[in-house]
Protein backbone atom coordinates (compact mmCIF):
# COMPACT_ATOMS: atom_id res chain seq x y z
CA UNK A 1 0.00 0.00 0.00
CA UNK A 2 1.68 3.36 -1.30
CA UNK A 3 1.87 6.18 1.56
CA UNK A 4 0.52 6.18 5.42
CA UNK A 5 -1.51 3.18 6.54
CA UNK A 6 -4.76 3.80 8.05
CA UNK A 7 -5.11 2.80 11.56
CA UNK A 8 -8.60 2.03 12.34
CA UNK A 9 -9.86 1.75 15.70
CA UNK A 10 -12.38 -1.13 16.56
CA UNK A 11 -14.79 -1.97 19.23
CA UNK A 12 -13.48 -4.81 21.87
CA UNK A 13 -15.13 -8.08 21.72
CA UNK A 14 -18.79 -8.48 23.28
CA UNK A 15 -22.11 -9.99 23.32
CA UNK A 16 -24.62 -7.61 21.86
CA UNK A 17 -28.09 -8.38 23.99
CA UNK A 18 -30.99 -6.54 22.80
CA UNK A 19 -33.86 -7.34 25.41
CA UNK A 20 -37.51 -6.63 23.95
CA UNK A 21 -39.11 -6.13 27.52
CA UNK A 22 -37.92 -3.87 30.59
CA UNK A 23 -38.19 -6.87 32.86
CA UNK A 24 -35.72 -9.04 30.75
CA UNK A 25 -33.80 -6.01 30.17
CA UNK A 26 -33.33 -5.72 34.16
CA UNK A 27 -32.98 -9.81 34.70
CA UNK A 28 -29.79 -9.47 32.24
CA UNK A 29 -28.18 -7.12 33.98
CA UNK A 30 -28.76 -9.21 37.38
CA UNK A 31 -26.87 -11.90 35.86
CA UNK A 32 -24.59 -10.30 34.06
CA UNK A 33 -24.37 -7.72 37.21
CA UNK A 34 -21.01 -5.66 37.04
CA UNK A 35 -20.08 -7.35 33.27
CA UNK A 36 -22.00 -5.38 31.35
CA UNK A 37 -23.07 -1.77 30.43
CA UNK A 38 -26.24 -0.38 28.99
CA UNK A 39 -26.17 1.41 26.02
CA UNK A 40 -28.39 3.96 24.14
CA UNK A 41 -27.51 6.08 22.04
CA UNK A 42 -23.96 5.29 22.83
CA UNK A 43 -22.46 8.78 21.83
CA UNK A 44 -20.32 8.44 24.79
CA UNK A 45 -20.06 4.62 25.75
CA UNK A 46 -19.00 3.69 22.21
CA UNK A 47 -16.41 6.04 22.53
CA UNK A 48 -14.93 5.14 25.52
CA UNK A 49 -14.67 1.33 24.42
CA UNK A 50 -13.07 1.73 21.53
CA UNK A 51 -10.09 3.60 23.58
CA UNK A 52 -10.38 1.09 25.59
CA UNK A 53 -11.57 3.04 28.70
CA UNK A 54 -14.45 0.25 29.29
CA UNK A 55 -14.16 -3.47 27.57
CA UNK A 56 -17.38 -4.65 29.01
CA UNK A 57 -18.20 -8.42 28.32
CA UNK A 58 -22.26 -8.20 27.39
CA UNK A 59 -23.45 -4.45 25.79
CA UNK A 60 -27.55 -4.44 26.65
CA UNK A 61 -29.14 -2.22 23.68
CA UNK A 62 -32.19 -0.32 25.13
CA UNK A 63 -33.40 0.15 21.36
CA UNK A 64 -36.63 -1.97 21.80
CA UNK A 65 -37.51 -0.61 25.15
CA UNK A 66 -40.10 2.45 24.21
CA UNK A 67 -41.49 2.07 27.63
CA UNK A 68 -38.38 4.73 28.50
CA UNK A 69 -39.33 6.98 25.65
CA UNK A 70 -41.86 9.26 26.75
CA UNK A 71 -42.25 12.86 28.17
CA UNK A 72 -45.66 13.50 29.70
CA UNK A 73 -47.13 15.70 32.61
CA UNK A 74 -48.76 13.40 35.73
CA UNK A 75 -49.16 13.76 40.04
CA UNK A 76 -46.33 13.44 41.82
CA UNK A 77 -44.81 9.60 42.88
CA UNK A 78 -46.22 10.00 45.95
CA UNK A 79 -48.70 10.80 48.24
CA UNK A 80 -46.52 13.80 49.44
CA UNK A 81 -46.21 15.07 45.75
CA UNK A 82 -49.88 16.15 44.53
CA UNK A 83 -48.76 19.06 42.45
CA UNK A 84 -48.11 18.17 38.38
CA UNK A 85 -44.46 17.10 37.26
CA UNK A 86 -43.09 16.18 33.60
CA UNK A 87 -41.40 12.76 33.43
CA UNK A 88 -39.07 12.20 30.85
CA UNK A 89 -37.98 8.51 29.95
CA UNK A 90 -34.38 8.05 30.02
CA UNK A 91 -33.99 6.63 26.38
CA UNK A 92 -36.06 10.15 25.18
CA UNK A 93 -34.15 11.46 22.17
CA UNK A 94 -32.66 14.92 22.98
CA UNK A 95 -33.91 15.76 19.78
CA UNK A 96 -37.98 14.88 21.11
CA UNK A 97 -36.78 16.88 23.96
CA UNK A 98 -35.37 20.12 22.88
CA UNK A 99 -39.19 19.87 20.33
CA UNK A 100 -41.35 19.23 22.87
CA UNK A 101 -43.98 21.74 23.46
CA UNK A 102 -43.92 20.65 27.25
CA UNK A 103 -40.40 21.86 27.50
CA UNK A 104 -39.73 24.89 25.75
CA UNK A 105 -43.43 26.25 27.44
CA UNK A 106 -42.02 25.40 31.21
CA UNK A 107 -38.28 24.41 31.01
CA UNK A 108 -36.38 26.67 28.59
CA UNK A 109 -33.24 26.38 30.43
CA UNK A 110 -33.39 22.60 29.94
CA UNK A 111 -34.40 23.56 26.42
CA UNK A 112 -30.87 25.59 26.03
CA UNK A 113 -29.12 22.94 27.86
CA UNK A 114 -30.30 20.08 25.43
CA UNK A 115 -29.70 22.54 22.56
CA UNK A 116 -26.64 22.97 23.12
CA UNK A 117 -25.44 18.92 23.88
CA UNK A 118 -23.26 17.96 20.51
CA UNK A 119 -24.00 18.69 16.85
CA UNK A 120 -27.35 18.27 15.59
CA UNK A 121 -27.11 14.34 14.67
CA UNK A 122 -25.77 13.83 17.87
CA UNK A 123 -29.47 14.92 18.55
CA UNK A 124 -31.52 13.72 16.31
CA UNK A 125 -29.93 10.40 15.93
CA UNK A 126 -28.33 9.39 18.68
CA UNK A 127 -28.18 11.08 22.25
CA UNK A 128 -30.25 10.64 24.88
CA UNK A 129 -31.45 12.25 28.17
CA UNK A 130 -30.34 9.12 30.14
CA UNK A 131 -27.21 9.02 28.62
CA UNK A 132 -26.22 12.87 28.40
CA UNK A 133 -27.01 12.43 32.81
CA UNK A 134 -24.83 8.90 33.15
CA UNK A 135 -22.27 9.57 30.80
CA UNK A 136 -18.80 8.93 32.04
CA UNK A 137 -16.62 11.89 33.58
CA UNK A 138 -14.27 13.55 31.72
CA UNK A 139 -10.21 14.50 31.85
CA UNK A 140 -7.86 15.43 29.72
CA UNK A 141 -5.05 13.40 30.90
CA UNK A 142 -7.28 10.08 30.74
CA UNK A 143 -9.89 10.32 27.80
CA UNK A 144 -7.07 9.73 25.12
CA UNK A 145 -6.16 6.44 23.30
CA UNK A 146 -4.60 3.31 24.88
CA UNK A 147 -1.64 3.77 22.70
CA UNK A 148 -1.16 7.14 23.98
CA UNK A 149 -1.96 6.38 27.73
CA UNK A 150 0.77 3.10 27.88
CA UNK A 151 3.25 5.94 27.49
CA UNK A 152 2.94 7.31 31.33
CA UNK A 153 2.15 6.07 34.59
CA UNK A 154 -1.67 4.51 35.24
CA UNK A 155 -3.76 7.69 37.07
CA UNK A 156 -6.61 6.97 39.74
CA UNK A 157 -9.23 6.39 37.37
CA UNK A 158 -7.20 4.06 35.21
CA UNK A 159 -6.17 2.05 38.43
CA UNK A 160 -2.74 3.68 39.65
CA UNK A 161 -2.22 6.03 42.29
CA UNK A 162 -1.58 9.42 40.55
CA UNK A 163 -3.55 12.37 39.54
CA UNK A 164 -2.10 14.64 36.48
CA UNK A 165 -4.72 16.99 36.65
CA UNK A 166 -4.01 17.59 40.76
CA UNK A 167 -0.60 17.29 41.24
CA UNK A 168 -0.25 14.91 44.84
CA UNK A 169 -4.13 14.22 44.68
CA UNK A 170 -5.09 11.09 46.55
CA UNK A 171 -8.05 10.66 44.45
CA UNK A 172 -9.24 11.18 40.61
CA UNK A 173 -10.59 14.70 39.81
CA UNK A 174 -12.27 13.69 36.47
CA UNK A 175 -14.56 16.36 35.50
CA UNK A 176 -18.69 15.94 34.96
CA UNK A 177 -19.42 17.55 31.81
CA UNK A 178 -22.72 17.11 31.28
CA UNK A 179 -25.02 19.94 30.20
CA UNK A 180 -28.45 18.20 31.59
CA UNK A 181 -27.39 17.29 34.68
CA UNK A 182 -26.54 20.81 35.83
CA UNK A 183 -30.02 22.53 34.38
CA UNK A 184 -32.18 19.63 35.77
CA UNK A 185 -30.43 19.46 39.32
CA UNK A 186 -31.48 23.54 39.50
CA UNK A 187 -34.89 22.06 38.32
CA UNK A 188 -35.13 20.13 41.70
CA UNK A 189 -35.33 17.02 39.53
CA UNK A 190 -35.94 13.16 40.75
CA UNK A 191 -34.71 10.04 39.02
CA UNK A 192 -35.93 6.92 39.43
CA UNK A 193 -33.46 3.67 39.05
CA UNK A 194 -34.96 -0.25 38.57
CA UNK A 195 -33.70 -2.89 39.16
CA UNK A 196 -34.92 -6.67 39.07
CA UNK A 197 -35.84 -6.81 42.87
CA UNK A 198 -37.23 -3.09 43.10
CA UNK A 199 -37.12 0.49 41.89
CA UNK A 200 -35.85 3.71 44.05
CA UNK A 201 -36.46 7.53 43.92
CA UNK A 202 -33.97 10.08 44.62
CA UNK A 203 -32.75 13.46 43.75
CA UNK A 204 -31.04 13.47 40.73
CA UNK A 205 -27.96 15.27 42.70
CA UNK A 206 -28.01 11.95 44.55
CA UNK A 207 -26.61 9.86 41.75
CA UNK A 208 -23.17 12.03 42.15
CA UNK A 209 -20.59 10.95 43.83
CA UNK A 210 -17.99 12.98 43.80
CA UNK A 211 -15.36 10.93 43.73
CA UNK A 212 -13.72 10.83 39.66
CA UNK A 213 -13.07 7.55 39.75
CA UNK A 214 -16.81 6.31 39.81
CA UNK A 215 -18.97 9.45 39.36
CA UNK A 216 -22.51 7.24 39.19
CA UNK A 217 -23.98 5.92 42.80
CA UNK A 218 -26.04 3.90 40.66
CA UNK A 219 -25.43 0.12 41.25
CA UNK A 220 -24.37 -2.25 38.32
CA UNK A 221 -27.58 -3.63 37.91
CA UNK A 222 -29.83 -0.29 38.08
CA UNK A 223 -31.39 1.35 35.03
CA UNK A 224 -32.24 4.94 35.00
CA UNK A 225 -35.78 4.93 33.80
CA UNK A 226 -37.20 8.55 33.99
CA UNK A 227 -36.29 11.65 35.00
CA UNK A 228 -39.15 13.95 37.31
CA UNK A 229 -39.48 17.34 36.98
CA UNK A 230 -42.01 19.79 39.19
CA UNK A 231 -44.36 21.67 37.23
CA UNK A 232 -42.89 25.48 37.76
CA UNK A 233 -45.18 27.77 39.32
CA UNK A 234 -46.38 31.38 38.46
CA UNK A 235 -43.11 34.31 38.95
CA UNK A 236 -40.70 31.25 38.41
CA UNK A 237 -38.21 31.09 35.66
CA UNK A 238 -35.29 29.09 34.77
CA UNK A 239 -31.86 29.35 32.35
CA UNK A 240 -28.53 27.95 31.16
CA UNK A 241 -25.40 29.00 30.15
CA UNK A 242 -22.59 27.31 29.28
CA UNK A 243 -18.99 27.84 27.97
CA UNK A 244 -17.28 25.45 25.44
CA UNK A 245 -14.79 26.02 22.36
CA UNK A 246 -17.35 25.77 19.80
CA UNK A 247 -20.94 26.29 20.65
CA UNK A 248 -23.07 23.59 19.96
CA UNK A 249 -20.40 20.53 19.26
CA UNK A 250 -17.81 20.57 22.56
CA UNK A 251 -18.69 19.61 26.34
CA UNK A 252 -18.85 22.42 28.03
CA UNK A 253 -15.77 24.26 30.14
CA UNK A 254 -18.07 25.71 32.45
CA UNK A 255 -21.82 25.61 32.64
CA UNK A 256 -24.22 27.61 35.00
CA UNK A 257 -27.98 26.32 35.22
CA UNK A 258 -30.44 28.76 37.31
CA UNK A 259 -33.82 29.04 38.81
CA UNK A 260 -35.85 31.60 40.48
CA UNK A 261 -38.91 32.22 41.73
CA UNK A 262 -40.14 35.40 42.84
CA UNK A 263 -43.62 36.72 44.65
CA UNK A 264 -46.33 37.76 43.57
CA UNK A 265 -47.51 40.58 45.14
CA UNK A 266 -48.86 43.19 43.55
CA UNK A 267 -48.43 47.07 43.13
CA UNK A 268 -44.59 46.57 44.52
CA UNK A 269 -41.51 45.15 42.87
CA UNK A 270 -40.92 41.19 42.92
CA UNK A 271 -39.21 39.78 45.15
CA UNK A 272 -36.89 36.78 45.04
CA UNK A 273 -38.29 34.19 47.20
CA UNK A 274 -36.03 30.90 46.09
CA UNK A 275 -33.05 30.62 43.54
CA UNK A 276 -31.12 27.97 42.85
CA UNK A 277 -27.80 27.33 41.03
CA UNK A 278 -25.53 24.87 39.80
CA UNK A 279 -22.42 25.17 38.54
CA UNK A 280 -21.05 22.04 36.02
CA UNK A 281 -18.27 21.05 34.03
CA UNK A 282 -16.41 22.40 37.62
CA UNK A 283 -15.53 19.50 39.38
CA UNK A 284 -16.71 15.89 39.39
CA UNK A 285 -20.00 16.17 39.58
CA UNK A 286 -22.36 19.16 39.63
CA UNK A 287 -22.17 21.68 42.51
CA UNK A 288 -25.24 22.75 43.83
CA UNK A 289 -24.53 26.19 45.14
CA UNK A 290 -26.65 26.62 48.64
CA UNK A 291 -24.78 29.64 50.16
CA UNK A 292 -25.32 31.89 46.79
CA UNK A 293 -28.57 30.33 46.16
CA UNK A 294 -29.68 31.50 50.11
CA UNK A 295 -27.97 35.38 49.56
CA UNK A 296 -30.76 35.92 47.17
CA UNK A 297 -33.34 34.89 49.47
CA UNK A 298 -35.73 38.56 50.10
CA UNK A 299 -33.83 40.48 47.37
CA UNK A 300 -35.39 42.96 45.21
CA UNK A 301 -35.25 41.28 41.33
CA UNK A 302 -33.47 44.81 40.71
CA UNK A 303 -30.92 44.85 42.71
CA UNK A 304 -28.04 44.64 40.71
CA UNK A 305 -25.49 44.32 43.99
CA UNK A 306 -27.57 41.04 45.48
CA UNK A 307 -27.09 39.69 41.52
CA UNK A 308 -23.19 40.43 41.28
CA UNK A 309 -22.56 39.06 45.09
CA UNK A 310 -24.19 36.22 44.02
CA UNK A 311 -22.19 35.42 41.32
CA UNK A 312 -19.19 35.87 43.10
CA UNK A 313 -19.89 33.95 45.76
CA UNK A 314 -20.61 31.56 43.22
CA UNK A 315 -16.81 31.93 41.57
CA UNK A 316 -15.72 31.75 44.76
CA UNK A 317 -16.87 27.92 45.61
CA UNK A 318 -16.27 26.79 42.37
CA UNK A 319 -12.89 27.96 42.44
CA UNK A 320 -11.93 25.43 45.45
CA UNK A 321 -12.83 22.12 43.46
CA UNK A 322 -12.03 23.44 40.00
CA UNK A 323 -9.42 21.39 38.34
CA UNK A 324 -6.87 21.77 35.11
CA UNK A 325 -8.25 19.10 33.27
CA UNK A 326 -10.36 20.23 30.18
CA UNK A 327 -7.63 21.63 28.00
CA UNK A 328 -9.00 25.31 29.02
CA UNK A 329 -6.88 27.43 31.09
CA UNK A 330 -8.22 27.29 34.65
CA UNK A 331 -8.52 30.89 35.86
CA UNK A 332 -10.47 32.04 32.86
CA UNK A 333 -12.57 29.17 33.56
CA UNK A 334 -13.13 30.35 37.21
CA UNK A 335 -13.85 33.90 36.04
CA UNK A 336 -15.90 32.48 34.02
CA UNK A 337 -18.48 31.15 36.27
CA UNK A 338 -19.24 34.21 37.57
CA UNK A 339 -19.99 35.59 34.36
CA UNK A 340 -22.27 32.53 33.26
CA UNK A 341 -23.99 32.56 36.66
CA UNK A 342 -24.77 36.17 36.32
CA UNK A 343 -25.83 36.07 32.90
CA UNK A 344 -28.36 33.06 33.55
CA UNK A 345 -29.81 35.28 36.91
CA UNK A 346 -30.85 38.07 34.60
CA UNK A 347 -32.47 35.45 32.33
CA UNK A 348 -34.22 33.61 34.61
CA UNK A 349 -35.73 36.69 36.42
CA UNK A 350 -36.92 38.09 33.26
CA UNK A 351 -38.55 34.98 32.49
CA UNK A 352 -40.00 35.06 35.80
CA UNK A 353 -41.76 38.19 35.35
CA UNK A 354 -43.07 37.18 32.30
CA UNK A 355 -44.55 34.32 34.12
CA UNK A 356 -45.73 36.85 36.98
Amino acid sequence: MKGRERKIVRLPNFEYLEPGTLDEALEILHVHRGNCSVLAGGTDLLVRMKQRLLTPKHLISLKSLDHLNHIRQENGSSPSEKDEVTKIGARTPLADISRSDIIQKHFPGLFQAIESVGAPSIQHHRGTIGGNLCQDNRCLHYNQSAFWRSGRQACHKAGGNICYAKEGSDRCHATCQSDGAPMLMALDAKVTLLRKDGQRTLPLEDIYTLAGEHPLSMEPDEILADIQIPLPGLGTGNAYKKLAYRSAIDYPIASAGVVVQTSQEKNSEPVIEKSRIVVGAMSSAPMMLAQASKSLEGKSVSDQDALKKAAAIAMDHASAFATDNVGSELGYRIRMVAVLVRRALDEAIKRARSEA
